[in-house]
């Protein structure tokens, strides 16, 4: 797969170009991160974010004529992040990326690919002020930050009103505040033919379809733990035995499919709810009559107490950038407020910034269906910064696999059983 995304940056003319950000060495990281000129950036292929993406470049480059940035979308791979890994590997990544997962960047960071934004005098403070407490977790176990945490789509539950009405259930204020009342409700909702299943995340094994079942509902039942700290594992609590519990329970009653589907599952009404984040927003619009709550816990807590995955993507500078002084200006103009306020209106998606919804009170009022996904982004756990988190994920995965979807081994002894492994990754440097 490396030589396949390699062939790709060739046939795009990116391998060995000498752009500004391409090639590495020539000089020394202080004199880079004084450096002013042209840059490069990346960012997502989704259409809202490269239309902002376009006009922030242009916004950008109609008052920089001599440190022109040039922006793409991230070329295409079997992933982003094999993508950027290669491009780390070949020295020819480009300055930013807009894109960049929290969970890759302890691997980006091993690789030598990231540039500490705390070189930069005002590097620190800038992430903190904007992001106010949420930035921390972005912190890597050196204590600095390789990543401006930059959007959030926190994830919360939505349903189909058409299919809860069809069950006799209150649209405005449904019961799935509790395991007990979402599992209720779900029985309820299938048997009225409301939907084939009441929910339908991808039982796929991929590593981070954790994060759109267990870790929502793991975060929310913690109060806002992540899955390692401090290097050891997290998930084996009585918590998280609870929320295996739980979707065990909507595996082996039906109310959850085991098979992949391949398509929208709530918007073709095959399930009559979905976890996911505001992103989905867009997609449902004109598809589905929703609402939406927060994720549920054992006890019931409130929405101001409810915590919930982010389901972030940062942007990060890469070390091959010369132009390093440029490059921070860029991103510090790209996370500006009036920049966050268009991407904001131009995505539905949540700036990681302090306070966004009293940042942007014209926008929550006039698309109050936002407000809720704003107040929650202020509740959010991110994935642990920590080494090997990729792997740490995927044997979580695979023991969630087994013994959550498939039934093949009880769920609280094969999280007992991932234990060992977890640790033993997150404590190698």
């Amino acid at each position: 797969m490396k030589r396949k995304v390699t062939s790709v940056l060739l046939a795009l003319g990116l391998a060995g170009t000498a752009a500004a950000c391409g090639g590495g060495g020539g000089g020394s990281s202080d004199a880079a991160a004084q450096a002013k000129g042209p840059v490069t950036v990346w960012y997502s292929n989704n259409a809202e974010e490269v239309a902002w993406a376009k006009q922030m470049v242009a916004s950008w480059n109609s008052a920089h004529a001599d440190q022109k940035v040039t922006g793409q979308e991230i070329p295409t791979g079997k992933s982003s992040e094999e993508v950027i890994g290669a491009a780390i590997t070949a020295g020819n990544a480009p300055c930013l990326i807009f894109n960049t997962s929290p969970a890759s960047v302890s691997q980006f960071q091993k690789q030598g690919g990231l540039v500490a934004l705390d070189s930069f005098p005002d590097g620190k403070s800038y992430i903190e002020e904007r992001s106010g407490k949420v930035a921390s977790q972005y912190k890597s176990t050196d204590g600095k930050y390789y990543q401006l945490p930059w959007k959030a789509n926190p994830v919360m539950i939505f349903y189909n009103k058409k299919a809860f009405a069809k069950a006799g259930i209150d649209t405005a204020k449904p019961p799935l505040a509790t395991y007990d009342e979402f599992l209720a409700t779900s029985r309820k909702v299938v048997a009225a033919g409301g939907a084939k299943f009441a929910i339908y995340p991808a039982p796929s094994n991929e590593f981070f379809q954790s994060w759109f079942d267990f870790y929502p509902l793991f975060a929310a039942e913690t109060g806002g733990k992540q899955l390692v700290a401090d290097g050891k594992s997290q998930f084996a609590s009585e918590e998280g035995k609870k929320v295996a519990a739980f979707w065990r329970t909507l595996y082996s009653e039906k109310l959850a499919s085991q098979e992949k589907y391949n398509g929208d599952s709530f918007v073709d009404g095959k399930a009559a709810m979905a976890i996911v984040g505001p992103w989905a927003v867009a997609t449902y619009k004109g598809k589905v009559e929703w609402g939406a709550v927060p994720v549920p816990t054992s006890a019931g807590k409130s929405a101001a107490e409810t915590y919930t995955f982010s389901d972030a993507k940062n942007v990060g500078m890469y070390s091959a950038c010369k132009n390093r002084g440029t490059a921070w200006d860029v991103l510090k103009f790209a996370t500006s407020k009036e920049q966050d306020g268009k991407f904001l209106q131009g995505t539905g998606q949540m700036p990681l910034r302090d306070g966004v919804s009293s940042a942007y009170p014209e926008y929550f009022a006039k698309n109050p269906d936002y407000k809720q996904f704003a107040d929650q982004a202020a509740r959010t756990v991110e994935v642990p910064n920590v080494p090997n988190s990729i792997t740490i994920w995927q044997t979580f995965r695979d023991a969630w696999s087994k013994s959550v979807i498939f039934g093949q081994q009880d769920p609280g002894a094969a999280l007992d059983g991932a234990v060992q492994k977890v640790d033993q990754l997150a404590g190698q440097s």
